[in-house]
């Protein structure tokens, strides 16, 4: 009879998963299967008392993925509540933002934006541009890593969450901020790039305490929404949602139609036109 564990580590073909009595395994999977992602519950065999192979994964509450044309790149499962990590410095990418939120409304996962290394003077800037995203309804949240990181810790109590974001963020100093330790590794940045250094290599599962879960995950530059239905892209948007169904045409891609009520809303001052530029950029992807 196969046990029951998490994975809490995924390094592509290689996992460790633990056992809710706290066996920790290094396991593999049944022939090629890559299909599991850090937080999926699944069944395992044991094979002695270090390794074990994993079966299947369990029904997901949610899973959080990207997608491009030609490949799935799973992120993590299970996970509620998603924290997008950026800083003014590198430079950050406010479409990468925007996708991510764009993933999370998909996958039934609250989101929340935080505002990392508000120390530095270039945070004003970036603190301005997010506050759109705070009058849609996401909490924006400033952390000094060092300083401040448990200003989250209330948005996180009792949930299963992740860190996600561009490389140098400072995903990991938040993460060992919050576990007291060094148990993420940390890098210096590439200034001369003006990118971060890829430091965290895989998804890694840790316990912020009995009810609470946090998952530091590998920078992205990208995040492909091939996974996603042009047809309820609308849906995905706090601030266009209530246009959703109001065009003329169903398959409506928000440019030359007549009767776009995306558009005239955009005329009329109502949405931002930088806000119909992307959604018709993602419309246009989804339907190459």
């Amino acid at each position: 009879m196969p046990d029951t564990a998490q994975i809490t580590a995924s390094y592509g073909r290689r996992f460790i998963v633990r056992t809710p009595a706290g066996a920790v395994f290094d396991a593999t999977t049944r022939k090629k299967r890559v299909d599991f992602a850090c937080g999926d519950w699944v069944r395992i065999s044991p094979v002695n008392s270090e390794q074990a192979v994993i079966e299947d994964y369990l029904p997901r509450q949610s899973l959080l993925y990207r997608q491009d044309a030609w490949k799935t790149k799973l992120i993590a499962a299970n996970v509620d509540k998603l924290f997008i990590v950026t800083a003014a410095v590198p430079a950050p990418n406010e479409l990468l933002l925007q996708r991510a939120l764009l993933a999370a409304e998909a996958a039934g996962i609250g989101a929340v934006v935080v505002a990392n290394k508000a120390d530095l003077p270039e945070t004003a800037a970036w603190r301005e541009k997010l506050s759109f995203y705070e009058s849609l309804g996401y909490p924006v949240i400033e952390t000094c890593a060092l300083d401040n990181a448990n200003n989250l810790r209330p948005l996180m109590q009792g949930h299963t969450n992740i860190f996600l974001g561009q490389s140098g963020m400072g995903k990991s100093t938040l993460t060992n901020a919050l576990l007291g330790s060094d148990a993420a590794r940390v890098g210096e940045i590439s200034t001369a790039l003006d990118s971060g250094k890829h430091t965290t290599t895989h998804a890694q599962l840790y316990d912020l305490n009995e009810e609470t879960k946090l998952i530091d995950s590998p920078g992205l530059q990208e995040f492909g929404l091939h996974h996603l239905d042009a047809a309820q892209l609308l849906r995905y948007f706090p601030d266009l949602r209530h246009l959703a169904g109001q065009c003329r045409f169903h398959n409506c891609t928000h440019r030359a139609e007549p009767g776009c009520a995306v558009k005239s809303a955009a005329e009329a001052g109502e949405i931002r036109e930088a806000r119909l530029a992307f959604l018709q950029r993602i419309t246009d992807e989804l339907l190459r």
